[in-house]
């Protein structure tokens, strides 16, 4: 039996699941600068202890309404993808579960199609389901993700 623990998070009051090891930071609102060029989802850049971390807007990535709140990000999750720093920018940082791979479960049909290309699977919780997070999909530029 093997146990995979994940940092949880809200997004537009969806569940959502990032392996622990994958997270290096979490942070209040940051000031960040904006990047000219970058992809809309590309919300700017922010210095964190002296290095450049990349800001992705994570409603604007997966094509969700902007927070009704005008006070910018509540919270973002630094990781590392491909060797470079990304906080990605989402409404709140949960807990960490611990939760075993024998329940971890394939994406429904049934599921939204913004949280289907987004997911590597899903943990039915007690009284929600918890989707997990695939980051290396969410950060390739190449990858587009259809409403």
């Amino acid at each position: 039996m093997a146990i995979q623990e994940f940092v949880t998070l809200r997004l537009a009051h969806q569940l959502l699941g990032i392996p622990v090891l994958s997270v290096h930071d979490v942070l209040k609102p940051h000031k960040i600068t904006p990047t000219p060029l970058a992809p809309d989802w590309v919300e700017g850049v922010l210095n964190l202890r002296g290095k450049i971390v990349t800001a992705i807007d994570m409603r604007r990535r997966l094509g969700l309404p902007p927070r009704k709140i005008t006070t910018g990000f509540g919270m973002s999750i630094v990781i590392e993808y491909q060797g470079e720093p990304y906080s990605l920018l989402i409404d709140s940082v949960c807990e960490v579960l611990a939760l075993d791979d024998e329940n971890f479960e394939r994406n429904p049909v049934t599921l939204d199609s913004r949280w289907r290309q987004a997911s590597a699977g899903i943990y039915q919780l007690q009284n929600e389901l918890l989707i997990i997070l695939d980051v290396e999909r969410l950060l390739d530029l190449d990858f587009s993700i259809a409403a």
